[in-house]
């Protein structure tokens, strides 16, 4: 790990001919990124200026203390929906009071990633299912798409699920102003073109790498066209909401909080509850991109030491004017795709947001409001993982069923209570799994291995029982596997010896060993032995010195074939089952 004053590894061993790459990519990302951050920001509730404020100092950190050599830090859909959804008690708040919330609840979040970094509670990441995260976000790109159409049509539209939506549109369609939809459509439209058709079509005719250059870039231009046309057409005039004030300076050092102790306990106990479901889902999808380009790129990650980068990121940037920030999917592809090869890459974008605040700041006010809202919108699109539910709804219906959960949960009743109702899902359908394991009873195929009667053309034995259980066994499928296990024995009357094959069970807990006692108990009564056979080497050291083992009234056999092999021997009249 970098200790705080030390220089980070990738710098210490920069390899300088990735100088170019870097600076191509630091250029080439911070210019498109500038818009996205300037329309993130307005989606947080926020002036736009603070979407550039939190693409500086954040960067900057995470540079130095981040794992990924090319995850791009910054605001991104997410977190800016999910600040605008926990600050709704806030919005009567001058906007300076209302970005001292912002930063405060970056704060939190930031200090609960580095929390969890000093525990090293990386691994909790794995218990948050692909369908719970990808229905979350769906389902939060739906409602953050129809969060914008306010600013499209120039109809005041708030709240935080998709009725509340409904209703405020419904009670205020009559203020629908004409002259912000036709700009914001006409905006939408060219934004929608270029992300999903041009390149396609640009590259009947130019290079690849040409066409994407060009396609990148379109979005500035765009809102470059924008800015003219609303000064040549005096939009401001025309009712049409534009940017009006960026100030042309730098983020500057602020405390994060306002007003005496009971303020700002008050406030941590509003904001808490949200800022740990925003550090959750934002680790999860931040950490699922870091890990995947290391893979990709062959280098070492290290979850707790991301945990830590992103934790230091939200809290110092929190003291410079930032809201919550987290490595984005989009962000993260463009400064990959440009050549990143190092964080130096993220401080040169970082160069570029600095160098527009001090000189291009003016330009920006004439840009309305409908573009940057057409912006967001066409690139929410893009997160909306239906592919991932039609895999889920192909191979595992209890990951669609998370995801739909969670979807609906977050549409219905809001991000945080379809977050955990999502996770409920999920545990609930692992509990079920669990708790119904896969037993299937084995037998001899003609090669000598055992495998499953149902599947296979095997040998049985009339005195012999084999059956294979493929799930660890504990306190809520003991029974189960009890049940199913004497209902099987009354289907052969001519058994003796019950052998159960243990190669898929990693632990047995104590209720599941009481059960296997009493099994054993019972079965003597009837004449039956019970053996256990392919344990597994841990579990046998574990059970070894059991009650259960100590009183089995059969063996425990290395393997199955061991196991068959002795015990009919033994009989002295055994013939195969037909």
């Amino acid at each position: 790990m970098t200790r705080p004053f030390q220089l980070p590894l990738w710098l210490r061993r920069y390899d300088r001919r990735c100088l170019s790459q870097d600076i191509m990519a630091g250029l080439v990302a911070g210019i498109i990124v500038i818009p996205q951050s300037l329309g993130y920001a307005a989606l947080a509730g926020l002036p736009p200026v603070y979407g550039l404020y939190s693409a500086i100092v954040p960067v900057l950190v995470y540079a130095w203390i981040g794992a990924s050599n090319v995850n791009a830090v910054g605001p991104v859909a997410v977190t800016a929906i999910m600040t605008a959804h926990a600050l709704q008690n806030y919005q009567h708040l001058p906007p300076e009071q209302y970005a001292l919330s912002a930063g405060f609840l970056a704060l939190l979040m930031g200090a609960l990633l580095w929390l969890a970094s000093l525990f090293r509670l990386g691994w909790i990441t794995r218990f948050i299912s692909q369908g719970v995260t990808a229905g979350f976000v769906t389902g939060a790109s739906i409602l953050i798409f129809i969060s914008q159409i306010k600013f499209l049509i120039g109809i005041n539209l708030s709240g935080g699920t998709i009725i509340d939506y409904a209703l405020a549109f419904t009670n205020r369609i009559h203020t629908l102003h004409l002259p912000t939809l036709m700009v914001g459509a006409l905006a939408f439209g060219l934004f929608f073109i270029n992300r999903y058709y041009l390149n396609r079509w640009l590259a009947h005719w130019l290079a690849r790498k040409t066409a994407q250059f060009i396609v990148r870039q379109l979005p500035l231009i765009i809102m470059i066209a924008a800015v003219a046309f609303s000064l040549l057409l005096d939009f401001q005039h025309r009712g049409i909401a534009v940017v009006e004030h960026v100030p042309a300076k730098l983020p500057h050092f602020v405390l994060p909080f306002s007003g005496g102790l009971h303020d700002v306990s008050n406030q941590v106990i509003q904001l808490l509850p949200t800022a740990a479901l925003i550090a959750l889902i934002t680790f999860v999808s931040s950490n699922s991109v870091a890990a995947s380009c290391a893979r990709k790129r062959q280098e070492a990650f290290d979850t707790n030491q991301e945990l830590k980068g992103l934790g230091w990121a939200n809290i110092i940037g929190a003291f410079f004017q930032s809201f919550p920030v987290v490595g984005g999917f989009s962000r993260t592809a463009v400064n990959a795709d440009a050549g990143a090869q190092t964080p130096l890459a993220g401080i040169i974008s970082v160069g570029v947001m600095v160098a527009f605040l001090l000189l291009l700041t003016d330009y920006l006010k004439p840009l309305p409001y409908a573009v940057l809202a057409a912006n967001i919108m066409v690139a929410i699109i893009s997160m909306m993982d239906w592919d991932t539910l039609k895999r889920a709804a192909r191979s595992d219906k209890t990951d669609a069923a998370a995801f739909l959960t969670a979807c609906f949960g977050v549409l219905l009743f809001g991000l945080n209570i379809g977050l955990v109702l999502g996770i409920l899902v999920s545990f609930a359908g692992l509990i079920w799994q669990s708790s119904h394991p896969h037993l299937t009873i084995v037998g001899q195929t003609a090669d000598g291995h055992f495998r499953s009667i149902k599947r296979y053309a095997t040998t049985q034995y009339s005195s012999l029982l084999i059956v294979r259980i493929d799930e660890s066994m504990f306190y809520g499928n003991a029974q189960p596997i009890r049940y199913y296990l004497e209902r099987t024995l009354v289907a052969q009357p001519d058994c003796k010896h019950l052998i159960l094959m243990l190669s898929a069970v990693n632990n047995i807990d104590l209720t599941a060993q009481e059960m296997l006692f009493s099994l054993n108990h019972d079965l003597q009564k009837q004449q039956i032995s019970l053996h256990f056979a392919d344990i597994k080497g841990p579990l046998a050291d574990k059970l070894q010195h059991s009650v259960m083992i100590k009183s089995l009234s059969g063996n425990v056999f290395v393997s199955t074939a061991e196991a068959v092999n002795t015990l009919l021997k033994e009989e002295s009249v055994w013939s195969p089952m037909i």
